[in-house]
C-alpha cells in the first residue's frame, strides 16, 4: 500500500517538474512579450487533443464543472500569473503564490472536512520560506496589483485543486482532462487578443519545438498525471508538489543558462524537499476499539485524514 502511494506521488510530482521547465523553454524557444499566447497554444491544442482521443464530451452538470473548473485551474489562473508575472520579481511573484498549499489546506477543511494539523500548517510555512530564500531578491520591489494577482492566482489554483477532489468526473481521466483544458483555453482566447493582439504571422522552427512542447508534454500529458494523482491522493497532499515548480526552474537557470546558484539558494531548495516529504507523510489510522457485543464483522468507518 505505502510503495503503491509511493509510487502515485512520484508520477503526480512528474507534472509540476515539467511546468518548472517553462521558464527556459519561454525564454530559449518562444517569441518575447507572449506569454497569454504561449498558455492558449499550450492548452487549447491539449484539450481538443483528448477529446479527439477519447471522444467523449461532458454529460449533464459537467458541461459547466467543466467550464468552473477549466476557468480555475486553467483560464483565470493563467491569466492573475500573466499579471504578476509581468508587475512582480518573478522572485516575489515566486514567494506570494507559495501559500498555494496553506490555502489548499484552509478550503480542503472547509469544503471537504479534511484534518487541518499543525504539520501541514508547519510545512506550509517552511514551503513559503524555501522558495523565498529560492528566489527572492533583497532589491526586489512590491506592486499592490501584482501582489493581489499572484494571492488570487494562489487562490484560484487551491479552489480548482479542491473542486477537483469535491467533483470527482465518472468520465476517463483523458476525457476530464481534456473538457477543463479546452474550456480553460477557450477563455484565455479573448483576453489573448485584448492584451496582446493577433498572434504572429510567422514562426521560427525554435518556436514550433517549444509551443509543440508545452502543448504535448507541459499540458497534455502533465495535467492527466496531475488530475490522476488528485483523484487518488489528498488534495493538500497534491498542492504540495506544486512547489517543485520553482525548485526545478531555478536548477535549470543554473545548469542550462549559468544562472548562479548561491548556498541560501541551495538550503531554500532543501527547505522546500523537506516540506514537500512533511506534507506526504500520513499518520497512521488505528481502528476504534469494538464495542461490547459487536462481532468480528464489523468495520469502523472510514476516516479522512489530510497530511
Amino acid at each position: 500500500m505505502l510503495r503503491n502511494r509511493l509510487a502515485l506521488v512520484l508520477v503526480t510530482a512528474l507534472a509540476p517538474a515539467v511546468w518548472g521547465t517553462t521558464y527556459l523553454v519561454t525564454t530559449e524557444l518562444l517569441p518575447p512579450g507572449r506569454p497569454l499566447l504561449a498558455a492558449v497554444i499550450r492548452c487549447l491544442p491539449a484539450g481538443l487533443l483528448l477529446i479527439a482521443l477519447t471522444r467523449r464530451l461532458p454529460q449533464g452538470s459537467w458541461w459547466w464543472r467543466s467550464l468552473i473548473l477549466g476557468a480555475l485551474n486553467i483560464g483565470v489562473f493563467q491569466a492573475l500569473l500573466f499579471i504578476a508575472a509581468y508587475r512582480l520579481p518573478g522572485g516575489i511573484a515566486a514567494t506570494v503564490g507559495a501559500v498555494q498549499p496553506l490555502v489548499t489546506a484552509g478550503l480542503s477543511a472547509l469544503v471537504l472536512g479534511d484534518r487541518l494539523t499543525l504539520r501541514t500548517v508547519l510545512a506550509g510555512i517552511a514551503g513559503v520560506a524555501g522558495v523565498s530564500l529560492l528566489v527572492l531578491r533583497a532589491d526586489a520591489e512590491l506592486d499592490a496589483v501584482g501582489v493581489v494577482a499572484a494571492l488570487g492566482g494562489a487562490v484560484v489554483m487551491a479552489a480548482g485543486i479542491v473542486l477537483s477532489k469535491r467533483w470527482a468526473s465518472p468520465a476517463p481521466m483523458l476525457a476530464t482532462t481534456g473538457w477543463q483544458l479546452t474550456a480553460g483555453g477557450l477563455l484565455l482566447v479573448p483576453v489573448t487578443l485584448l492584451t496582446e493582439g493577433a498572434p504572429p504571422s510567422h514562426y521560427s522552427l525554435a518556436n514550433v519545438l517549444g509551443y509543440t512542447y508545452l502543448c504535448l508534454i507541459g499540458a497534455a500529458v502533465t495535467y492527466v498525471l496531475w488530475f490522476r494523482g488528485l483523484r487518488a491522493l489528498p488534495p493538500t497532499s497534491v498542492s504540495f508538489l506544486a512547489l517543485l515548480s520553482p525548485v526545478v526552474a531555478t536548477l535549470l537557470g543554473w545548469l542550462a543558462l549559468g544562472q548562479d546558484l548561491s548556498p541560501l539558494q541551495a538550503l531554500g531548495a532543501l527547505v522546500v524537499l523537506g516540506s514537500l516529504l512533511a506534507a506526504q507523510i500520513q499518520r497512521p489510522r488505528t481502528a476504534p476499539e469494538s464495542a461490547p457485543g459487536a462481532g468480528p464483522t464489523a468495520a469502523p468507518r472510514p476516516v479522512r485524514e489530510n497530511a
